[in-house]
């Protein structure tokens, strides 16, 4: 065989991960807080089979839609909730068709991990307000941010958002809130079961129904700004029977098979 068809052959063999290296393009990510520890299960795959570099940034929805609104150069982003999302679209700011759901996710209630009586699943006669005594109910903020306006509708929903608002400690993502309960410094706190299972200082006390709230979506999309072959092959990557598994590994549901 010519040398030239020797070298090519041995390039080739050496898959198409190793090929990929050779011309890696790098994606910035604007993802939900609460995506955390699954993207960090998938990125360092991704990164190791394509050879394009990944650099995630995780804040609340809102904080990282304004950021992009003000042309902060993220190339994906994948929000809490539909809303910000549609923001975004309506200004013209996300490729055509790009646009999908991801997947879903659960409304619980958790506590400090200690000897807490199981609510099961909360309704109007679980009042909250007894269980914090005095203290304060961890949530993101319930006006701008995913997990807090999903926490807001529901207490509402149950007819106890007046009487909990003036002991809510409001944060700026889920994750924030997490970590109030999981240090202890607040006895409860409403936030993803994404983000309960990977917290090992917390326990899920009780879940919210679906019903009670809107139903928790995380859409991605490709920003408008720019477009690269590595973009898409990480909204398909993230969408592949693969990362699914982890997804749902880590707490999330996937389109179709509810909350």
């Amino acid at each position: 065989m010519p040398p030239h068809r020797l070298f090519l052959a041995a390039l080739f063999s050496l898959g198409f991960g190793h090929m990929a290296w050779a011309s890696g393009q790098a994606v910035t990510v604007f993802a939900a807080a609460s995506l955390k520890n699954a993207l960090d299960a998938l990125v360092p795959q991704f990164e190791r089979d394509t050879g394009h570099r990944v650099d995630v940034s995780l804040a609340g929805s809102s904080a990282l839609a304004r950021q992009i609104q003000h042309g902060a150069p993220a190339d994906v982003f994948i929000s809490a909730n539909a809303a910000w999302m549609d923001v975004l679209q309506e200004q013209g700011l996300l490729e055509p068709q790009s646009r999908h759901i991801l997947l879903g996710n659960r409304l619980v209630l958790v506590a400090p991990r200690g000897p807490h009586p199981a609510l099961g699943q909360l309704g109007p006669q679980t009042r909250l307000l007894p269980l914090l005594g005095g203290g304060k109910l961890a949530m993101a903020m319930v006006n701008a941010v995913p997990a807090g306006i999903y926490g807001k509708a529901a207490l509402m929903h149950f007819g106890q958002w007046q009487e909990l608002a003036p002991h809510v400690a409001q944060t700026d993502n889920v994750r924030s809130a997490l970590a109030l309960v999981a240090s202890g410094q607040a006895p409860l706190g409403i936030v993803y079961a994404s983000d309960a299972l990977a917290e090992p200082r917390v326990q899920v006390l009780a879940d919210f129904p679906p019903g009670s709230h809107p139903a928790i979506t995380y859409p991605i999309a490709d920003l408008a700004n720019r477009d690269s072959a590595a973009e898409d092959a990480f909204i398909a990557y993230l969408r592949s029977p693969a990362a699914g598994g982890v997804f749902v590994k880590h707490g999330f549901t996937l389109p179709g098979d509810g909350q």
